[in-house]
């Protein structure tokens, strides 16, 4: 099992949902990062339930406790070792049931790797509880980038067929003032436009009490990261973003920019003229979401992600019993979200912020963490 992203600021994750904790190690951080303990708890926040018939009733407080690489609000330079405690389990829900594959989950191919070995309470290692780590950790990434004037949001583009207005791709202006709106918000529920707030919220709600599930799309945008980042091939701005998009539980597409769109379009149409701002080289259209080659060009990168409806449903469903080898039915018991769609939000931020770490990483050393504001004094 490969449970570490990351060639130069790597990440690893371990635990899993019903064990004693879960937890991360985030490797190559610059000494003396300041490690913002207030708004690590915010970003845990928007993650996690709150038995509000949008989520799961399994509600954690999701503290984090570093065990080493943070002193006195900063990092040290070593490993950072970060744990998140399982205080709400309840395996019982899952006895009854354990023999039986539940669709859409890694029950099956979990048994055909790791022989009954592996831990198959709540989802085990599998389980969405696991993104709380990676939040954990990227949260700490979040903030060093912020510092060095990167901002990466997401809000929810569209979930159980309500849409949200989508970020003005080719309106870099208008796109800011829509990601300095999402920062100044709060809690797990991120939209552009407020009414599509009740419809979205009634329609999962809807689901949920049908024993059902829904999906949805979100949108992230990372604005400020400068021209010259990414390493093509295997290791392009698209490549590592999409690498730890496909690593959050549920995710089944990514796009960039006009995405699919560009099926239908001309080269005439897909092409970003470029054109001088003062100083400065931009593009006048955003179809590429600030990428050519694998490279970023200066531009907001944009991506969107397809979110599938979460698989533990409480209908019943057709599925086999693997231990005496027959088909069966299944009623899944536990605590589960109808939609898993908002609390994503920060997990998909999150892991673009790793992404966008270990790419600067690669291109900067540590100096864009030790000298934030003057690292790329050298490019002006």
């Amino acid at each position: 099992m490969k449970n570490t992203f990351g060639s130069n600021l790597s990440l690893t994750i371990f635990g899993e949902s019903h064990g004693r904790a879960i937890g991360a190690v985030l490797d190559g951080m610059a000494a003396g990062v300041p490690v913002d303990e207030e708004f690590l708890a915010l970003c845990m926040d928007k993650r996690r339930a709150r038995g509000d018939g949008l989520s799961t009733p399994r509600v954690e407080a999701d503290k984090i406790q570093f065990l080493s690489g943070v002193l006195n609000g900063r990092t040290i330079g070593t490993a950072i070792a970060l744990m998140i405690e399982n205080q709400n389990t309840r395996s019982g829900d899952y006895a009854k049931t354990a023999d039986l594959l539940r669709p859409g989950h890694a029950d099956y191919t979990a048994y055909a790797k790791y022989h009954g070995f592996q831990d198959a309470r709540g989802g085990g290692h599998f389980s969405g509880r696991i993104t709380a780590a990676l939040v954990a950790g990227g949260g700490i990434v979040l903030g060093a980038l912020k510092r060095a004037g990167i901002e990466i949001v997401t809000h929810i583009g569209r979930c159980a067929g309500v849409a949200d207005t989508p970020f003005a791709l080719n309106d870099p202006a208008a796109l800011a003032a829509q990601a300095e709106a999402l920062l100044n918000q709060s809690g797990g529920f991120a939209l552009l436009d407020a009414d599509a707030e009740e419809p979205m919220k009634n329609a999962i709600r809807a689901a949920g009490s049908e024993g059902d599930s829904v999906g949805g799309i979100l949108e992230t945008a990372i604005l400020g990261l400068p021209a010259g980042v990414g390493e093509p091939y295997f290791d392009s701005v698209e490549s590592e973003i999409a690498h730890m998009a496909f690593s959050v539980p549920a995710v089944k597409g990514i796009e960039f920019g006009t995405g699919f769109g560009f099926a239908d379009q001309k080269g005439s149409e897909a092409n970003d003229p470029f054109r001088m701002k003062g100083s400065n080289i931009v593009t006048a259209t955003n179809h590429n979401a600030g990428l050519n080659g694998g490279i970023s060009n200066g531009m907001p990168v944009v991506f969107r992600t397809v979110v599938k409806p979460t698989p533990s449903i409480y209908k019943q469903q057709d599925t086999v019993d693997y231990i005496a080898k027959q088909n069966v039915e299944l009623s899944i018991q536990g605590r589960h979200d109808p939609c898993i769609v908002p609390r994503a939000a920060i997990v998909q931020t999150c892991a673009a912020a790793l992404a966008v770490g270990d790419l600067l990483t690669a291109k900067y050393g540590m100096a864009w963490m030790e000298h934030p504001t003057s690292y790329r004094k050298e490019e002006l």
